[in-house]
């Protein structure tokens, strides 16, 4: 794989055939990577799962120094079981325009490109560092990331800016809901079909529990709080998987429930859980425990990710009386100043396109 010069298409389809669906290791793409960047001379340092089966990997083009550029992605995708699929989804498939594959969007083509772009960023010499950040098991709560973070702020110096390639059609989005899921499992009593009152449900219990969620969803849909900013522009709840019962004639000890919300900016996810604690203790375990004490329900959290929004940005006086606006003092300047001031903005990092700043 040395000095190896994909393009862009045959990166994305190395990567989108790797089976990394969260389930399963992400060993073999990243051990791909890391033998890429290898082959250009680059050394990548892996973050590795307890386990041993999954990894984070960074790497860095360029000079180790304080300001560089993060690109980050995740390399885990969500399952394709149970999906209507007409081609396979870990070969892409391309058809007016579009490139179809698992990964695809989300986002294994960012990190492709990213990757197609090394030989072309090694060879211009690039004086800020472009850290190469990828992360393991997004899709179930982002639980690689923060490996990865602590590993970011042992050994790399401070970066400025991070770019996380995430599906937006292409526009900068500095805002995010957050995420949090839990597991909800009820304990019942089991016995035979044909003696239920001796029994507790715990699926119909479980059942009981989901209802409630479904109530608290429907409650924030329609009286907010309200972020026209995202879409849907309230907190939204979903139940993903529901398991308990072993057979059609027992009565089910267990059941387990897996559901999560994603608050908008502002909403107390300690309340939202709260209300649920209190449902379970005011109104389903007295009637539980009634015919069997034994009987519980416990809520586990898997994962707790704060939403993302900007930071306030300071205001800027206005100029004194007298004084002239910004522009028009840039306007006055002369033609050697004012390159002069466009090579520091340069070297001080501001982005400069088509030459006229833009902000970085």
């Amino acid at each position: 794989m040395t000095g190896d010069r994909p393009t862009s298409l045959a990166m994305i389809e190395r990567l989108v055939g790797f089976d990394t669906v969260s389930a399963r290791s992400n060993l073999a793409l990243i051990e791909f990577v890391r033998d890429y960047l290898a082959g250009h001379g680059v050394a990548s340092r892996l973050v590795f799962h307890p386990s041993g089966e999954k990894a984070n990997l960074l790497a860095t083009l360029g000079p180790q120094r304080p300001g560089g550029i993060v690109l980050s992605g995740h390399t885990d995708v969500v399952p394709v079981d149970g999906q209507p699929w007409d081609t396979d989804p870990f070969a892409v498939v391309a058809r007016e325009g579009r490139l179809y594959g698992r990964g695809t969007a989300d986002m294994k083509s960012f990190i492709a490109v990213a990757l197609a772009l090394v030989p072309e960023i090694l060879a211009r010499a690039p004086r800020t560092p472009i850290h190469l950040a990828l992360s393991y098991d997004e899709e179930v709560g982002c639980l690689g990331a923060p490996l990865l973070l602590r590993e970011i702020a042992a050994h790399l110096p401070p970066p400025r800016l991070a770019i996380i390639g995430e599906p937006t059609l292409m526009q900068p989005a500095n805002r995010h809901k957050g995420v949090f899921a839990f597991e909800t499992t009820v304990t019942g009593r089991d016995g035979h079909s044909s003696a239920p009152h001796r029994g507790v449900n715990a699926v119909m219990a479980a059942a009981e529990i989901v209802q409630f969620i479904a109530a608290t969803a429907a409650e924030f849909r329609d009286r907010g709080p309200f972020d026209d900013g995202f879409d849907p522009p309230y907190t939204s709840f979903n139940v993903g998987t529901i398991a308990g019962g072993t057979a059609l004639n027992i009565i089910p000890r267990s059941c387990a429930v897996k559901w999560e919300f994603r608050p908008v900016p502002g909403t107390d996810p300690a309340a939202i859980g709260g209300r649920l604690d209190a449902f379970v203790a005011a109104r389903l375990l007295p009637r539980l425990r009634a015919v069997a004490p034994e009987a519980d329900a416990v809520t586990v959290p898997r994962c707790a990710v704060p939403g993302l929004v900007p930071r306030p940005v300071l205001s800027v006086p206005p100029p004194p009386p007298g004084a002239l606006a910004p522009g028009e003092a840039a306007r006055r300047l002369g033609p050697k100043t004012r390159f002069a001031l466009y090579r520091l903005m340069q070297r001080h990092g501001v982005v400069v396109s088509k030459g006229k700043p833009t902000g970085a």
